[in-house]
């Protein structure tokens, strides 16, 4: 990723290796269903923060809270970028502006829109020109949209989505569709990308590819990710930190090696032995 894509991240002033986002007390239910009962977790500046669990552990309830689309009944979930930023009663357009973006578990695209306007959509977030400037194309809505159309172009090429740009999203295979949700979260330049289960459905190619282009967003870019996948072996590879979800509890936290050999991960992963 260039400099100038670096230079515009949000939150890019927080120090690699301060938390970042903090996640403590976090409770929420769903009627008498429990999703989550009391979850604190620290994630990093600069870390592939893997958040793994069985089916049903709270894992993307977590992500859900983060990004504001449910509001839990107890906890704290805070974005540290200089700022605190509470983030449990904020609306999810203005964690957005605030450098938080999400890929969802199903793809979330227009299908009937190119690859090239969905990733436009990602730029929405920084659009600063007014609306006559907008409908008019003159004066400073035009530069705007000329520096937009530069960052797209950049993730285009970063993601090699140029073959199908100008395609619809509706006729790609799956594997590319959750490329460009993957492009379109990058789109906003965000400061902590959260990732669902970006390589559900996916080939051991696709994943391998996708494992790649997180890397490299991660080293390139300095974005901090937040990553629910059931892939053990790409969550192993690639993480620096890993928490596991059972049942709505955090069960282990610490480093990939660390969370391998805990006798409760293993539990519930496979049971009584």
């Amino acid at each position: 990723m260039s400099r100038a894509y670096r230079h515009q991240l949000n939150g890019s002033d927080v120090e690699r290796g301060k938390v970042q986002l903090e996640a403590e007390g976090v409770s929420l239910s769903f009627g008498a269903v429990k999703a989550l009962s009391g979850v604190s977790i620290k994630v990093r500046q600069g870390d592939i923060h893997a958040i793994i669990g069985p089916n049903g552990a709270g894992k993307t309830s977590l992500l859900n809270c983060t990004s504001g689309l449910y509001r839990p009944q107890q906890g704290s979930i805070r974005l540290l970028d200089g700022k605190v930023r509470e983030l449990t009663r904020t609306r999810p357009s203005r964690i957005a502006t605030w450098g938080v973006a999400r890929t969802f578990q199903n793809i979330e695209l227009f299908r009937h829109m190119s690859v090239l306007d969905n990733l436009l959509l990602g730029r929405h977030v920084h659009m600063r020109h007014n609306l006559l400037n907008a409908l008019v194309y003159v004066g400073a809505g035009r530069r705007q949209e000329i520096e937009h159309r530069e960052l797209v172009e950049e993730v285009i090429d970063f993601l090699e989505l140029q073959a199908v740009r100008k395609l619809e999203v509706g006729r790609l295979a799956y594997g590319l569709q959750k490329r460009v949700e993957l492009g379109r979260a990058l789109c906003m330049q965000p400061a902590i990308l959260l990732l669902d289960e970006p390589m559900a459905g996916m080939n051991a190619e696709e994943r391998e590819s996708m494992a790649r282009y997180m890397l490299d967003v991660n080293e390139l870019a300095g974005v901090t990710t937040v990553l629910i996948e059931h892939d053990m072996g790409v969550v192993m590879d690639i993480s620096n930190r890993v928490t596991v979800l059972d049942f709505g509890n955090v069960i282990a936290d610490g480093t990939p090696d660390e969370v391998a050999e805990e006798p409760q991960v293993v539990k519930a992963y496979l049971g009584e032995q």
